[in-house]
């Protein structure tokens, strides 16, 4: 059965209910993606157990997902026109429950790895094609709101993840990581069916493969190379720099040959957009700002404070408290006033709670770090989606798909990098202090303080290491203030739709 509502945007700037029905089925799959990026990082030490393998085995259980995320995301621009959103987003959940539920039964490491690719490319798909679905339902005037909403699962998986992982593994099984995808999926699935709008699909053009050839896996080598820097100890390992070197030359050809070919995989054309292009810029700095930072905290609850996994989760909440109380109201004021006056006073927030975690050290009272990741989460909720609200707001609803799928190739890469680059510092500073090599700087860390005798002695040089860590983000976060300066002062006008062309498509219910 359908029912058609209305073929064009309410007049008012609300989020209507239709809008507000897509949006519940775009977080649910967001959440579930975004929530096993995080959760299976807790299980890596049960999984080596369990499989009797070896920690660098293991990490492909992370690596694997991670890099199918990267391989599938610039093909799901062009499958999102030639196929239609609905359509494509149905087939993510698909292929992402059928990862789960395969990865659930895993027998030895080589099936457990291979079905969390199949994971990877069902979950790849699911956050630039929601996204896509999402702005377009909402039209560019109320895209700041919509943004808002699509953020909240951006929070809850660094935040829930460890939490919900660390009580699966202790208190059910390994297992139930990936299980507990199945009836949250089920549910996204049934609802996509019911509540997306039913899009034709459009004009793509034809496929560009060799494009494919040179994105999918220059993406993913790039990634790769970057993410081996921590164990490798440093950039000069042959497994780092020759991926990483490898995947940085396809990208570079791919570039020059996108800006010749009339239909590339990645539209290269949405770059000569100023705003565009500006927030690209200030989003690549902050994720490999901010989100290398972030790496840092469960560690340091982890290792120099002793909590456990939970409660390492459980003290992050702060900074989620304080991003979603902030988000509906810069989501709000996204869709009115200019993204710089949100984003600048969000760095200011960011800056002075980063250069609190600056004078961390083992005994820094808890409070202090608390209120520290409240005013943190408050800085996020001004900064993190006004920046995507920016770069999409003078976009035309057809650019869409493309444009979701450059932020989604932004913000893997440079969250690659930058949790790279700050595990690279800590560890190094760790080595340091500990007199071992590079690569061994934290086990060294770790059996020190394990060690009665010497527990007070290295939980002080840890702490050490990490404040220092903590001074190099808040450099990087302050340098994100650059290109935050140019980002558009008033709202920019909503883009003229071509004759012919809804600025909403029609929303039919099934």
């Amino acid at each position: 059965m359908s029912t058609q509502s209305t073929a064009s945007a309410p007049q008012g700037d609300a989020l209507d209910a239709g809008v507000l029905k897509v949006a519940s089925v775009v977080v649910l799959g967001a959440i579930m993606a975004i929530l096993d990026t995080t959760v299976v990082n807790v299980a890596l030490q049960k999984l080596t157990i369990e499989f009797s393998t070896s920690f660098d085995v293991i990490q492909w259980v992370a690596t694997g997902y991670l890099l199918a995320l990267a391989t599938v995301i610039p093909v799901t621009g062009w499958a999102s026109d030639r196929f239609g959103t609905k359509r494509l987003y149905m087939v993510a959940i698909v292929l992402f429950l059928a990862g789960s539920m395969l990865a659930g039964v895993a027998w030895n490491i080589e099936t457990l790895i291979g079905f969390r690719v199949l994971q990877g490319f069902g979950g790849g798909m699911l956050m630039p094609c929601g996204m896509t679905i999402l702005t377009r339902a909402a039209g560019p005037q109320r895209i700041g709101r919509v943004m808002a909403v699509l953020g909240v699962p951006m929070l809850l998986g660094p935040i829930g993840g460890p939490i919900l992982g660390g009580w699966l593994v202790d208190a059910v099984s390994w297992r139930w990581i990936f299980f507990i995808n199945v009836p949250i999926g089920l549910v996204t699935l049934l609802l996509s069916w019911r509540l997306l709008p039913k899009d034709a699909p459009e004009p793509a053009g034809r496929f560009d493969f060799v494009g494919m050839l040179m994105v999918s896996p220059g993406l993913a080598a790039l990634i790769f190379g970057v993410s081996k820097i921590p164990s490798a100890g440093g950039v000069g390992a042959v497994e780092v720099w020759l991926p990483a070197l490898g995947g940085l030359a396809l990208l570079v050809a791919f570039v020059l040959r996108a800006l010749k070919v009339p239909n590339p995989l990645v539209d290269l054309r949405l770059f000569k957009n100023r705003a565009f292009t500006i927030a690209m810029v200030t989003m690549s700095l902050f994720f490999v700002a901010f989100l290398g930072g972030m790496m840092l905290l469960p560690t340091y609850f982890l290792l120099v404070r002793g909590e456990t996994t939970l409660h390492a989760g459980l003290l992050l909440a702060p900074q989620g408290f304080g991003a979603m109380i902030m988000m509906p109201i810069t989501g709000r004021l996204a869709d009115k006033v200019g993204a710089r006056k949100i984003v600048l006073p969000g760095m200011v927030l960011l800056v002075g709670s980063m250069a609190m975690l600056t004078q961390v050290t083992a005994t820094t009272p808890y409070w202090v770090l608390l209120s520290a990741l409240f005013v943190m989460g408050l800085g996020m909720g001004c900064t993190m989606m006004p920046i995507t609200t920016s770069a999409l707001q003078t976009l035309q609803p057809k650019d869409m798909a493309r444009a979701s799928t450059a932020t989604n190739i932004v913000q893997q890469t440079a969250g690659a990098i930058g949790s790279a680059v700050m595990a690279t510092i800590l560890a190094a500073l760790l080595a340091d202090k500990f007199g071992v090599p590079t690569a061994q700087g934290q086990l060294a860390a770790t059996a020190a303080i394990m060690n009665p005798a010497s527990h007070d002695a290295a939980t002080g040089l840890a702490a050490d290491a990490f404040s220092t860590t903590f001074v190099w983000s808040l450099v990087l976060v302050a340098l994100c203030v650059i290109p935050a300066l140019f980002l558009p002062k008033s709202r920019p006008a909503t883009p003229a739709v071509p004759e012919g062309e809804e600025l909403t498509p029609p929303v039919m219910l099934h």
